[in-house]
């Protein structure tokens, strides 16, 4: 499936904050709660500050944001040889897993990634 949205950035954190700001244009025009919208941004920096560590250098920072009214799902990914894949009684694993829908993550053919959805919680 194609994303609706794709960017690609360096693997570094200052970039991180272009992928929070276009999260939150994003789910603005899909008539998100500012609550919502406000979770996302953070689950889309935690999930960068996940597979940032295991990326391999000289590699891309993608996110990939899949658009339905009232749903969005977003893919953040990195290259990596040896992610550090996070613990579900972690911290930032219960963060994620409370500010969305649902979260999870993979690692195949060197990609190691982390997919969070939420929908809306207005009425459509």
């Amino acid at each position: 499936m194609r994303p609706d949205v794709e960017l690609r950035l360096p693997v570094d954190s200052a970039y991180v904050s272009v992928l929070r700001a276009t999260t939150v244009s994003l789910a603005a025009r899909l008539d998100f709660t500012i609550d919502d919208i406000e979770d996302l941004r953070i689950a889309v920096g935690e999930a960068s500050a996940m597979v940032l560590p295991s990326a391999t250098e000289g590699s891309d920072l993608v996110c990939r944001y899949y658009m339905r009214p009232g749903e969005v799902s977003i893919t953040v990914a990195v290259e990596s040889e040896d992610p550090e894949l996070p613990e579900e009684e972690g911290f930032a694993w219960q963060v994620l897993s409370a500010l969305t829908t649902e979260t999870s993550t993979t690692y195949e053919n060197g990609v190691f990634s982390v997919t969070l959805t939420m929908n809306s919680t207005v009425s459509l």
